[in-house]
């Protein structure tokens, strides 16, 4: 518990320390310079995120960082834990927002962070609001910033992944970006077993991007299946080695 309690006051110090980041990155957007934006954001969040693993005590085991596009992508990852959005940002070293659930546009301070980084909130829930944040997302992505997506629409809190949302990855088709299809493997046992923030292994396994300006209707409309069973491929081989 008293870790957790640390952890937690560690996030918020370290969102207030970097407020003048904040200041700087809004300053090189409305100054229109943005290559400078776009690496401003790529340096300050994997800055933060391997703070953050680093005062948890995680470690990360990455491959295939050879993979990442030059340019603006939509990485579709498995959604094991909050621990997620930090892991990425430490993994990729590359400006990513997040397609975000509207819970995280509440939670004080962070939400400014969130959004401050090119991320987009989505309430499933309303329709409306829905359209307009995948609109915004396909804007961002073809204006070169890149976005993460958790198509399982929730954290498993387990090593299984759920179906993916129906259209979670008509962002990349639409924009004309590559899918970057992600695995996480353990991030589930770092807090969302227990309740408690403890040390632990994470893989993070970056696949083939797959371009999406070509595909046969067929294809778009196989790409949750074909995307999903890519990530779940990979989680299997990483259990299977665990346990063996």
């Amino acid at each position: 518990m008293v870790k957790t309690l640390s952890f937690g006051i560690y996030f918020y110090w370290y969102l207030f320390k970097i407020t003048p980041v904040y200041l700087k990155i809004k300053k090189l957007e409305s100054q229109g310079k943005k290559e400078a934006h776009i690496d401003e954001i790529r340096k300050i969040s994997c800055k933060w995120g391997k703070a953050l693993l680093k005062k948890a005590k995680v470690t990360l085991n990455i491959s295939g960082t050879e993979k990442i596009p030059e340019g603006a992508a939509l990485f579709v990852s498995n959604h094991q834990s909050y621990f997620d959005i930090p892991i990425f940002f430490a993994a990729l070293d590359k400006q990513v927002g997040f397609v975000a659930k509207s819970d995280l546009d509440r939670i004080p301070i962070f939400n400014k962070w969130i959004a401050i980084i090119k991320s987009v909130f989505i309430d499933r829930g309303d329709t409306r609001q829905s359209l307009m944040a995948i609109q915004e997302g396909i804007r961002l992505l073809k204006n070169g910033y890149s976005l993460v997506i958790f198509p399982e629409g929730t954290r498993s809190k387990c090593d299984k992944i759920a179906d993916f949302k129906k259209g979670s990855l008509r962002l990349a088709v639409k924009s004309g970006v590559p899918v970057v299809p992600v695995t996480i493997n353990g991030s589930y046992k770092l807090f969302e077993r227990s309740n408690r923030i403890l040390p632990g292994k994470v893989d993070f396994i970056i696949h083939d991007p797959i371009e999406t300006q070509n595909l046969s209707k067929e294809e778009t409309n196989n790409l949750n299946d074909t995307v999903r069973t890519i990530i779940n491929s990979k989680l299997d081989e990483l259990l299977l080695q665990n346990r063996g």
